[in-house]
């Protein structure tokens, strides 16, 4: 059995894997709502959706810097990884181990791909074609709330010292998109830019995303005085967490504007 993964690699398999090894949190919960939940063996300690997850399941490190012998001792069948959030070395390195499938994504259009995809690896394709059907009912309706809002200059800020954004070709920034928001870093080179003061003087809206870096009220109240700016604290894993989570996301959209 072989299947091209969203890097376009070929991984193949001697059967359908029902041993699971994900380093994707967000993949993680997309597994669980696939219906996969008891044929993952091996998680990240930030896999936090669904919440009891991480007590039921082996904790193999974190998305950067994994156990290699303990994913070993667990005999996967497939491990599940994505381009942004692990490493090429990592992923080399566990290819030695099982077959290594690797998501690639910065829009919904790739989202939706990788859920079917995912689901013809596992032969859950009707319950991927479910999951999708309800993320385009969703956007559609939201397309429609959203048109008549005007546009505003967005800085989404996801760490502090130094102040970092989310800039160009990233999954953020598709959603902001969406969100009829302009992302004022959309013109720098990198994807994650350190944030210049005059940045935050642009924005006509300052985003603090909970993750990764933990934004909180009174980071809220600090800017906010600080540039006499609109400042909102939003859930960051509506923005940046790819998959199922789609499903929920444009309700959460609403709820900014």
């Amino acid at each position: 059995m072989e299947f091209v993964d969203q890097l376009n690699r070929t991984v193949t398999f001697t059967k359908t894997p029902t041993r699971i090894v994900s380093l994707v949190p967000s993949q993680t919960e997309l597994l669980v709502d696939l219906g996969l939940q008891k044929n993952i063996i091996g998680i990240t300690k930030f896999c936090v959706h669904p919440n009891d997850l991480r007590e039921e399941k082996v904790i193999v490190g974190g998305t950067k810097q994994v156990n290699f012998e303990k994913i070993k001792s667990l005999k996967p069948d497939i491990i599940i990884c994505n381009k942004e959030e692990n490493t090429e070395e990592m992923v080399l390195q566990l290819e030695s181990i099982a077959p290594v499938w690797v998501s690639d994504i910065a829009t919904i259009s790739e989202s939706i791909q990788m859920i079917f995809q995912l689901g013809k690896v596992f032969e859950v394709a009707e319950k991927a074609l479910e999951i999708v059907s309800n993320i385009k009912s969703k956007w559609e309706n939201f397309k429609e709330y959203i048109k008549d809002f005007p546009p505003k200059k967005v800085l989404y800020l996801i760490w502090k010292k130094p102040y970092m954004a989310a800039g160009r070709r990233t999954f953020i920034d598709c959603l902001l998109t969406e969100n009829n928001f302009e992302n004022i870093c959309t013109e720098v080179s990198s994807r994650y830019p350190k944030v210049k003061p005059e940045d935050f003087l642009k924005a006509d809206l300052i985003l603090l995303s909970t993750e990764p870096y933990p934004f909180n009220k009174g980071d809220v109240i600090a800017l906010a005085a600080e540039f006499e700016t609109e400042v909102k604290l939003v859930d960051g894993e509506f923005f940046s967490w790819y998959g199922s989570r789609l499903m929920y996301a444009f309700d959460y959209f609403k709820t900014l504007r």
